[in-house]
């Protein structure tokens, strides 16, 4: 095994004292709500039938959806309802969609198991709708918070460590230190980063930005102005307008595959070590539906945090960087679901390079070009001196 080293940030995350999570604080910080604003939780359930009289909690399986009741909907309705005068509260289950960021079904169930409609009865009526699920909602949920009108956050994945790390950080220190990053990187030409292979091969991704504005997931959805909040949050984020070159990619298998990238599209897989029939897989779907391999996001962590072991927090560590392939117009691209020859394909999928997560393979060196400024972002996984010099401005 390739001996990447343990990065200093990790280091500190792990002795770090975070506070107790608190659902006050959360919704408080995040939200602002004022007065009278009506709020409710959504779960996913692989079979609705498990809403009706909360048949959920008896099963192993939804550890997620269980968390969802025990500190969000019993957390509203102990007090946290009054302290922030909100209303509302309830709760609803859809059927899960298999797939991240996939297009939500409409109908749902509450807790009694009476049948519903999301657009005609939850997202018109809430304020603050709480998305607490397996598979991320992100994307589908943002586009409903356009139409509709109202805030919310996705939650996906949630589990203990993420409660008492990554959903009990202050959230108004977040978004300052996302924005030290996001003016840090800023209107980049290219990132450029180099994967260190077992073997000594190094792979060298080329993604071309334009020069555009880079935005910030940093957890603040407030105000009036529809929006939906990805939590745990802490990103720098890009959508790339091409890219080309060669990354690893490590299938969930255990599978080490050499991606090849032409024109902001991954076109094959190679093996490098693993389960040959797994790459076939992966590349009989780009042969069929090429748009699965389309770069939508380009990321980077901001946050001093441990390892959850659920992306949805990993992602958000400093020093990690991750690609997503699929749509991406929840974040301001152009890669909508009617653009795949098949629904099912139409996710978004990050690809999260991480010490923990991708061990055999160590991230070399991250680099960034603005103009003529040449930086160094990232090197084995430890923020560079660029990073952290904008992460200590005042």
């Amino acid at each position: 095994m390739m001996s990447a080293p343990m990065t200093t940030v990790q280091s500190s995350a792990d002795s770090r004292q975070f506070p107790k999570f608190d659902l006050y604080r959360l919704l408080h910080t995040v939200f602002q709500p004022t007065f009278g604003c009506k709020i409710c939780i959504l779960i996913d359930l692989p079979d609705l039938s498990e809403a009706k009289g909360l048949a959920f909690l008896n099963n192993p399986a939804r550890a997620i959806q269980q968390r969802a009741r025990q500190y969000f909907y019993e957390g509203l309705k102990n007090g946290v309802m009054d302290e922030l005068a909100l209303k509302g509260g309830e709760m609803y289950a859809y059927v899960q969609t298999g797939g991240s960021n996939l297009d939500l079904p409409d109908e749902c169930v509450d807790m009694e198991g009476k049948r519903l409609s999301l657009e005609k009865d939850i997202y018109p009526n809430y304020d603050i709708i709480l998305a607490i699920t397996t598979f991320s909602a992100t994307a589908p949920l943002t586009a409903f918070a356009k139409q509709y009108g109202f805030r919310g956050a996705t939650l996906h994945g949630v589990n203990e460590i993420i409660l008492n790390s990554g959903l009990a950080v202050d959230y108004d220190e977040v978004s300052r230190d996302a924005e030290k990053l996001r003016l840090a990187m800023t209107k980049a030409d290219s990132v450029e980063i180099d994967f260190g292979l077992e073997n000594g091969e190094v792979l060298t991704a080329k993604l071309e930005l334009s020069g555009q504005e880079a935005q910030k997931s940093h957890g603040l959805c407030r105000g009036t102005t529809p929006d939906v909040a990805n939590l745990p949050a802490g990103e720098v984020y890009f959508v790339p307008t091409s890219a080309e070159g060669f990354f690893p990619m490590k299938y969930e298998d255990g599978t080490l595959g050499k991606l090849t990238v032409t024109e902001g599209r991954i076109i094959k897989s190679e093996l490098i070590e693993g389960n040959q029939a797994t790459i076939d897989t992966h590349n009989a779907r780009l042969l069929d539906d090429p748009m699965t391999g389309v770069l939508g996001e380009l990321g980077f962590g901001t946050q001093v945090l441990p390892v959850s072991g659920s992306d949805i927090q990993d992602e958000k560590v400093l020093g990690t960087c991750h690609l997503a392939t699929g749509r991406d117009d929840h974040l301001g691209g152009h890669i909508t679901p009617a653009q795949f020859k098949r629904h099912q394909n139409a996710t978004h999928d990050d690809i999260l390079f991480a010490p923990h997560k991708t061990p055999n393979f160590d991230i070399k060196q991250v680099r960034m070009t603005r103009g003529t400024q040449k930086e160094i972002l990232i090197e084995h996984f430890q923020p560079a001196k660029y990073l952290l010099d904008a992460l200590a401005a005042k």
